[in-house]
């Protein structure tokens, strides 16, 4: 496992002078890129499991959601990702990584000021933004991946970093399906959010928060990608 606490430090300030933070906006415009593809990644299906409310889901999946630093040489930015099995199987957001130089990122746990780096890149999508992945980490959490879509109504619940603010936690619900895999949602999420787990009540990841379709309207109008858009590349 490869650390680097000063490289960490070196991000922390680069933040601070770019205050820059990825986010998925307007989805109206969508582009595919290449696709590294890799099958049959072991990750943590869900067998089902009794209701939970928000302070026990954010106890029990605290540590399985990190933030995720990348630059391009000349900016700094950040957004969210968590763990979806052993090893460090990991998901986030396409949009954090586009253009940035893999290997220069950082990925940060709760709590701990050590800079992970990515190992491996399984799958990459720029139209249902997502990126699978592995982190040079052996983690202890996961989040399973729910075996069906929630609907509409359903109750959610978000962890990420909004505005680098660590593991936030916010609940709402399922405002509509917009697509097949992209979901209208009323849970509080903002840049650095990006790459984030969108969570049912039972305790399984449905989403991967992703960004606002209006940014600035107080309609609170955010959306996140289904989980589904791995589950080809898992078993």
């Amino acid at each position: 496992m490869r650390k680097n606490k000063f490289y960490i430090i070196l991000i922390f300030i680069l933040i601070l002078m770019s205050c820059a933070h990825r986010s998925g906006q307007n989805r109206r415009e969508r582009r595919s890129s290449p696709a590294n593809v890799s099958d049959g990644l072991v990750a943590n299906m869900s067998s089902g499991g009794s209701k939970m409310d928000g302070a026990q889901i954010f106890k029990k999946y605290n540590q399985a959601v990190f933030m995720v630093f990348t630059t391009d040489g000349n900016n700094v930015y950040q957004g969210s990702g968590f763990f979806i099995g052993d090893n460090g199987l990991a998901v986030s957001n396409y949009h954090v990584f586009k253009g940035t130089t893999i290997g220069d990122e950082a990925i940060k746990m709760p709590g701990d000021d050590t800079a992970y780096k990515v190992s491996e890149i399984y799958q990459r999508d720029e139209q249902e933004d997502f990126i699978l992945f592995r982190v040079d980490y052996d983690n202890e959490y996961s989040i399973p991946i729910a075996g069906k879509q929630p609907q509409i109504g359903d109750k959610v619940f978000a962890i990420g970093s909004p505005q680098g603010l660590e593991n936030t936690f916010s609940s709402g619900e399922v405002s509509q399906w917009r697509g097949k895999n992209l979901m209208q949602i009323s849970a509080l999420i903002d840049h650095g959010s990006s790459g984030g787990a969108l969570i049912n009540e039972y305790g399984e990841v449905v989403g991967i928060t992703s960004g606002s379709f209006a940014d600035g309207s107080q309609a609170n109008l955010n959306y996140a990608w289904s989980i589904d858009v791995i589950k080809p590349y898992l078993k």
